[in-house]
């Protein structure tokens, strides 16, 4: 019979984690031992995690980066009003900070293309980085990103902070428990009401923007109305479409539900439904990914279409879980009746603070989201673009994920590169 959810937390609360999951107490030092130098590149989401990490009991926001001035201004203002009495510098390009022998750790929340080669370059220059999702525009950068933090022993971590989130880390810990017996199917669904993109036209880029340092890593492409500051999301030469944007999330819980690693299978069906645009990233999209053990995973996205479906969903021999995008998750049995109810909520703060301990302990492995979880959950991503790009399904090898005997598959494992950008091992 599963394990109750009483049982499982008398049992099991002072254990702190299953393995491979990460603690349910989340590493975050009450009293610092030392002050964390950080800073934070993208002024976008950047600005959220700048007021994150600033929050925090013992962090120094030296830096605030971005290539669009009025951007970069206004984070600042923000950032300085926090009780925490923040005085960051406001650069443009990302090397001042990873020259700076009192930085310790960048936080890289630029777009997509620039997520792996920025995160290579700080563990090269003896930085910690947290990278937000998806961890690389492609797999390739993937694998090199994993091997410089194993090469430099830094702390690496993705920023998909429900990894930290007490109600996600419960209810991951109640599944690999048996609470509903053999888990063998997790679906997951992102929503959203996104308008066209319409057809661009050539212009200049945005006043005070440094279009060539944006570009950075992807080859030069001469702007149009329809790329920023946004809309990049929607085309291949730097996005990953919804799948990378916010796939990413749920993906990643419900991969970390069923235990599984690399995929054996991934197919993908959808495309460009709702309107008639530049966009070249699917609107409307399904991805299943098979894994050794007769286990699959199944994503929905629907960016055009915002009627709310689950977060995650999990079905097993004995019955189902489902969990909200806030950790609150219910547990059902085989006739479908809810026999669990466990609210939960979660900040973003938790996550900052697990990789703000893992360096003040110098325990880079200690991470909620460690960069090896992160990339197997991005190469899903990876994968099912790539399926939909070929228009075919593909047969991986599970144990590091790579696409089996599809030259034109494997072609889309790595991008072209700028010369001046393109990421090296040293």
């Amino acid at each position: 019979m599963p394990m109750t959810r009483r049982s499982f937390l008398a049992t099991s609360a002072a254990a702190g984690a299953w393995a491979g999951a990460g603690p349910l107490i989340l590493g975050a030092d009450d009293a610092p031992s030392r002050s964390v130098t950080v800073g934070v590149m993208g002024m976008s989401r950047g600005r959220s995690l700048a007021l994150t990490f600033g929050s925090l009991p013992g962090v120094r926001v030296k830096y605030l980066c971005d290539l669009d001035a009025d951007r970069l201004n206004a984070a600042k203002a923000e950032v300085e009003k926090l009780e925490t009495k923040q005085t960051p510098q406001g650069v443009v390009d990302f090397r001042k900070i990873l020259d700076d022998p009192e930085v310790d750790a960048l936080i890289c929340a630029a777009p997509n293309h620039w997520h792996a080669p920025a995160a290579i370059l700080a563990c090269q220059a003896g930085k910690h980085c947290y990278v937000e999702k998806p961890c690389c525009h492609n797999p390739w950068e993937g694998e090199l990103l994993v091997a410089m933090a194993r090469k430099y022993n830094k702390a690496v971590q993705m920023g998909n902070q429900r990894r930290s989130g007490p109600g996600f880390v419960e209810a991951m810990q109640r599944l690999h428990s048996g609470v509903i017996g053999r888990v063998y199917l997790s679906k997951s669904w992102y929503t959203a009401l996104r308008p066209s993109i319409g057809q661009g036209v050539p212009a200049s880029p945005p006043e005070g923007l440094d279009y060539a340092l944006w570009q950075g890593p992807a080859p030069h492409k001469d702007f149009r109305s329809n790329y920023l500051h946004y809309n990049w999301h929607w085309f291949w030469h730097w996005g990953n479409g919804e799948l990378g944007n916010n796939g990413i999330h749920s993906i990643d819980i419900s991969r970390w539900g069923l235990g599984a690693d690399y995929p054996i299978h991934v197919t993908s069906s959808g495309g460009r439904y709702r309107y008639q645009d530049d966009q070249e990233t699917a609107d409307t999209h399904t991805v299943c990914a098979e894994f050794e053990g007769g286990r699959q995973l199944v994503w929905e996205g629907r960016s055009c279409n915002k009627h709310a479906e689950k977060f995650v969903a999990f079905y097993g021999e004995e019955g189902s879980l489902e969990i909200d995008a806030s950790g609150h998750y219910r547990v059902y049995d085989l006739n479908d009746k809810e026999v669990e109810n466990v609210k939960h909520n979660y900040t973003d703060s938790l996550h900052a603070a697990n990789f703000v301990a893992a360096i003040r302990n110098n325990t880079p492995l200690a991470l909620n989201s460690e960069i090896e979880e992160g990339y197997k959950s991005t190469l899903i991503c990876h994968l099912g673009n790539i399926a939909h790009r070929t228009g075919q399904s593909l047969k991986c090898d599970p144990a590091h994920g790579r696409i089996l005997d599809n030259p034109a598959a494997m072609s889309l494992w790595k991008r072209e590169y700028s010369k001046e950008w393109t990421p090296k091992e040293i």
